[in-house]
């Protein structure tokens, strides 16, 4: 029944020859007499452009006892109706921030990818597939991008089929990859000239956060373009930092993925030499543990070392890799040295000349133990584990 209605309607309002036909207001009232009953997101998010605004603000999904939360809602409502988003980039972390973003009112409209999964579930919960970048822009008021570096995002903007040839003045894109910030400065400045506003929010904490909405987003953005972004960021993210400009986002990603990376390179190179000298993983995490030198990071890394867990933490050996040649570059940049996010950078690199390109980021620990032929290979449910 919905299918057939949401093939009608649009014929229906172009043949309405104004805001006050009576065919346009009829094909109002139904709608929102039908969405009051089916309280059906999914038939939300598929209503024509042209009449989405107006249903949503006098067709509130049901339940809403308190006035204050009444209130908040229709809110977002009425931001939800104003601006269409756009998604590129359907991976760990971007499958879950776009699912945030449909669930939560916002009419989506998404690049699909070779693995089927993600694009089945949005379609799903309502959203819309494009077959190109190009596509993605035109029916987007806001492109989020969320892929692998500046290499990709940078073919997806100006590639054949990209962005740039779909986008229209007053649009923004949004990239939340962890890119190299002169990238980033460039492609805002070609895009400015365009009209386009081109801003960075990367992206912090894991998987599972982003499938929650509770991520972490340190945004590099003009405050009038910040001020539009937030409603929408709010979907997917419980921390967010305005960081300051464009490129500051990156600049900021880079530090803190500095920071991480150099305490896993540390937390490598102290469990091969503990165990060097007969103090096994076991027993060195007694002593850390609980600590002054414990925090969730140390957490989630040991927790391949001792429990074989390889998920524990979703990010791969080449993507940190990647991120700490950024680190360098942008060191290089400002004229200063940088010799611990060097070393940093060559542990991970040795790592990942080792392969496989799956590793994740707890895997260090054995590639260092290896080195020093020392195993730290863990073992699960007493089954040695592989990499």
């Amino acid at each position: 029944m919905f299918d057939q209605i949401l093939n009608d309607m649009p014929a229906g309002l172009a043949a309405a020859a104004g805001e006050h036909d009576p065919l346009r207001h009829f094909a109002l009232h139904k709608a929102r007499e039908l969405c009051v009953l089916s309280d059906n997101k999914v038939f939300r998010n598929r209503l024509p452009t042209a009449i989405r605004g107006n249903l949503l603000d006098k067709c509130p999904p049901r339940g809403r006892a308190q006035h204050h939360e009444r209130q908040g809602r229709d809110d977002m409502s009425t931001t939800a109706a104003r601006e269409n988003i756009g998604f590129i980039g359907l991976g760990l972390m971007g499958h879950g921030i776009a699912k945030n973003i449909v669930d939560k009112g916002y009419p989506l409209t998404f690049l699909g990818r070779k693995n089927r999964k993600p694009a089945e579930d949005l379609l799903g919960r309502g959203a819309r597939e494009a077959a190109t970048s190009k596509e993605v822009a035109a029916a987007s008021d806001i492109v989020f991008v969320c892929v692998t570096g500046s290499r990709e995002v940078e073919a997806i903007i100006r590639g054949p089929g990209g962005l740039k040839e779909g986008l229209r003045k007053g649009s923004v894109v949004v990239d939340c990859s962890t890119s190299d910030p002169v990238s980033t400065v460039a492609l805002a400045a070609e895009l400015k000239a365009l009209g386009i506003d081109y801003v960075d929010a990367p992206l912090s904490r894991t998987p599972k956060e982003a499938w929650e909405g509770t991520l972490d987003a340190m945004v590099g953005a003009p405050d009038a373009v910040f001020a539009r972004l937030k409603p929408v960021i709010e979907t997917w993210a419980g921390r967010i930092v305005h960081i300051g400009d464009t490129g500051d986002g990156h600049r900021m990603k880079l530090l803190n993925n500095f920071v991480s990376l150099g305490y896993a390179a540390i937390y490598s190179e102290a469990l091969a030499l503990a165990q060097k000298v007969g103090i096994s993983p076991s027993r060195f995490d007694s002593v850390i543990r609980n600590g002054r030198m414990d925090c969730g990071f140390y957490q989630t890394f040991m927790r391949w070392t001792l429990e074989g867990d390889r998920d524990a933490h979703k990010f791969t050996i080449a993507n940190a890799f990647k991120d700490l040649t950024y680190l360098e570059s942008m060191a290089g940049a400002a004229g200063i040295a940088n010799p611990l996010g060097n070393a940093t950078k060559n542990s991970f690199a040795t790592a990942h000349a080792a392969g496989p390109a799956e590793q994740y980021v707890p895997m260090l620990a054995t590639h260092i133990g290896k080195l020093n032929d020392v195993d730290l290979m863990p073992s699960k449910d007493g089954v040695k584990q592989k990499i």
